[in-house]
């Protein structure tokens, strides 16, 4: 376990309560940059330690955030087993609020690397926030999602007719009780990496307050209309930031022939598919995440090299 994770609150605008976490590179090694680590839909800090650990050897100090109504963030629903909001503008708020209180204050370039959710929301800041960045990471964007055992004609009636008043708390039944401290590794669509499965429901079982079991009909209505949002050429053009784009072959969560169409819109990104991989690349077998590490680690030297020309800071700006 890294020792040198510290976790601390943050509040959003809206004033909601959020568990925020950092990273810091080990002794000894000079910090070339900082990384957010933006998590999917369920996670939570603790389940990135490794993936920390990596980005901390590489100089990077990483921070991230438990998103609203996940982890140890104050819950949107009455059920807190659900994850709900209202609308995915609330997700932009946690970024914000995690850039502007860890990630600038740091005065390094700031890099991003993005699960599913998280690359979701990222892709909606990208198009808002032209120079953020210096580069960004998204690994199995959800840009389209699978709905498990009913219809899709149906799921869209009931998540319709639900939120016509109001974004409806009422769980998913597909994943109501989809528990993730007691769910077995053979039921799981994730990884297909047993100890790394392990892991995460041992850091569960550890806390079991963080863990939630699915979304809310709100939510899904939400994410619906915002995958709508992105979903034209015209936004994705407006993204400029250089990006990396990581497709999962195996993928039973989001839809990855919409992520290989949408790359073709994007003017600065490249892809790289994983076809024996599972939704969780970041959590597969070693072989699998050789590849990731390899493809990742030369667009960073890439971007980093790139921007030594003229320091690139959290701010935004080049200073030469």
């Amino acid at each position: 376990m890294n020792d040198r994770f510290k976790a601390q609150g943050l509040q959003a605008p809206d004033s909601l309560g959020l568990r925020a976490g950092k990273w810091d590179v080990p002794e000894g090694i000079k910090p070339r940059g900082v990384c957010i680590l933006l998590q999917g839909f369920t996670e939570f800090l603790e389940k990135y330690h490794e993936v920390a650990e990596e980005l901390n050897q590489r100089g990077l100090i990483v921070v991230s955030v438990d998103w609203r109504s996940q982890g140890a963030s104050e819950r949107g629903a009455r059920d807190n087993r659900t994850g709900h909001v209202h609308n995915f503008a609330e997700y932009e708020l946690d970024l914000a609020v995690l850039f502007q209180k860890l990630a600038a204050p740091l005065n390094l370039p700031v890099i991003v690397l993005a699960h599913s959710m998280g690359a979701h929301i990222l892709l909606r800041d990208l198009n808002e926030n032209k120079r953020r960045f210096l580069c960004a990471a998204l690994v199995a964007p959800m840009l389209d999602i699978y709905v498990e055992k009913y219809p899709r004609w149906l799921v869209n009636i009931l998540t319709f007719v639900l939120n016509l008043r109001r974004a409806s708390q009422r769980p998913l039944p597909a994943t109501a009780e989809r528990d993730p401290l007691t769910l077995p590794f053979e039921e799981n669509q994730v990884t297909s990496d047993k100890a790394r499965y392990k892991f995460s429901q041992d850091r569960l079982k550890e806390q079991p307050f963080i863990r939630i079991n699915g979304p809310s009909f709100g939510w899904l209505g939400a994410a619906v209309r915002s995958m709508r949002k992105i979903d034209r050429k015209s936004y994705a053009e407006e993204i400029t930031t250089p990006l990396i784009i990581f497709g999962a072959g195996k993928d039973r969560v989001v839809k990855i022939e919409t992520i290989r169409n949408y790359v073709n819109w994007l003017p600065n990104a490249e892809y790289v598919e994983i076809q024996d991989s599972e939704h969780e690349i970041l959590m597969e077998k070693n072989s699998v995440r050789a590849r990731f590490w390899t493809a990742f680690d030369k667009f960073l030297e890439k971007q980093l090299l790139s921007s030594q020309s003229g320091f690139f800071t959290a701010s935004g700006s080049n200073q030469s």
